[in-house]
């Protein structure tokens, strides 16, 4: 008999007839004589909507508030799966996060798990029932509700997964698995029928939205068995993996695109020790990530730095170099929002140097033009103009799967 913990996310309950199918899901695993706990999302645009509903009554509402409200959205579709499973004969009990033993730091809107009391989910499942637990939430030191953040289903899933030593952590979605590329965009993407780990959580990060990034990282720190697969076909998914048979292949995983970034130039810095210090502690302490670093050479004793953070951090970021121009010295900031992020994946990569190049040759073909770059052994990364990141994104897949795949 086994433990497998299933996730559905927002489309997967959108309706009334998605959620007896997902239920049927559930029951149709919970019949094979396995213990099943499901994670579920709030139904559709839920979420969305509660954030509009909060702008309506108060645009400054505090981070506490809108936990509180957002919330409820996965209480709702628990309740009403949980419903219809009795209304099919199975024994069944949904639970909050709180229920469930999440305890989270106190990062309102994105709080961090900090550990799972799973006592109550395991007693459920003595019981033998299924357990419907919802995602997204947990509860701090306060006693007060806090959420994970977008896609915090997942890593909810996952750290269950972990605490309960489950056999197996199924992540449902609307697509089959993890793509080359997204199908919506590349006809000729395919599914992949395993990833590592460091390769999904690499295009986790770069932009591709099948899996929460956190929830990656967790599923890699606790050896949780993953699959990705598509709560309506029915067909296998994508099983992520520490290692998998392409290992030592050259081998790209996928192209991912990521249009939520913006790049800051630091212009005219005094080149003196520290200076990058300066900067990137500061945005550390006001927790805003940086991604690309770019440090050029420097002229007549200055030096100019760009990076790039999340759109959303582009103006707490100017605001925070500019109130301490006097104490990092530079001439001025030039900020860009019309940037975008293509990134390309694979184990194996450090070991092909023909890799970056052929990547760099299909933009030059195809007249696309590369602001900047990154790199490490499993990743390329290029900052394009926004207006041709979906073209990038299908020049650079038709290149390595005409070629690479076919050689293969």
């Amino acid at each position: 008999m086994a433990l497998i913990v299933q996730k559905f996310g927002g489309s997967s309950v959108a309706d009334a007839e998605k959620i007896r199918n997902v239920a049927r899901i559930i029951t149709d695993t919970y019949q094979q004589g396995n213990r099943v706990v499901a994670v579920l999302s709030a139904q559709g645009d839920t979420t969305d909507d509660l954030i509009e509903k909060a702008a309506e009554i108060n645009p400054n509402a505090s981070k506490r508030e809108l936990d509180m409200l957002l919330s409820t959205g996965e209480q709702i579709s628990c309740a009403l799966c949980a419903m219809a499973i009795e209304g099919m004969g199975f024994p069944v009990v949904s639970l909050t996060g709180w229920q469930a033993g999440f305890r989270t730091n106190s990062g309102y809107g994105n709080a961090r798990i900090k550990r799972v009391q799973a006592e109550r989910i395991r007693a459920e499942l003595d019981k033998r029932r299924i357990v419907i637990v919802t995602g997204f939430q947990g509860l701090n030191r306060f006693d007060d509700i806090t959420t994970l953040g977008r896609g915090g289903s997942d890593t909810s899933a996952v750290a269950i997964a972990a605490s309960l030593g489950a056999d197996l952590c199924q992540i449902f979605t609307d697509v089959d698995g993890v793509y080359t590329a997204d199908p919506r965009l590349v006809p000729t993407a395919h599914k992949l029928d395993e990833i590592t780990y460091d390769e999904m959580l690499e295009l986790a990060t770069l932009g591709a939205q099948v899996l929460h990034n956190r929830s990656v990282e967790m599923a890699k720190r606790y050896g949780v068995n993953l699959e990705v697969l598509s709560s309506f076909s029915g067909k296998p998914g994508t099983k992520v993996k520490e290692v998998v048979k392409t290992m030592e292949k050259s081998h790209i995983s996928g192209v991912a695109k990521d249009k939520n970034i913006a790049r800051l130039a630091l212009v005219g810095l005094e080149n003196t020790p520290g200076i990058a210090y300066k900067i990137f502690s500061l945005l550390a302490k006001n927790n805003v990530n940086v991604d690309i670093i770019l440090q050029s050479i420097g002229r007549s004793d200055t030096k100019d730095i760009s990076f790039t953070v999340a759109k959303g951090d582009m103006e707490l970021a100017q605001k925070l170099l500019e109130e301490n121009r006097e104490r990092i010295h530079f001439d001025h900031i030039d900020v860009s929002d019309n940037i975008a992020k293509v990134s390309i994946v694979g184990a194996g990569m450090v070991n092909n140097p023909g890799v970056a190049a052929a990547m760099f040759e299909a933009l030059f073909s195809a007249g696309i033009n590369i602001n900047m770059i990154s790199t490490s052994e499993i990743k390329v990364s290029v900052l394009v103009h926004i207006s041709e990141a979906d073209r990038a994104v299908q020049v650079i897949h038709d290149r390595f799967y005409d070629e690479f795949n076919g050689a293969q």
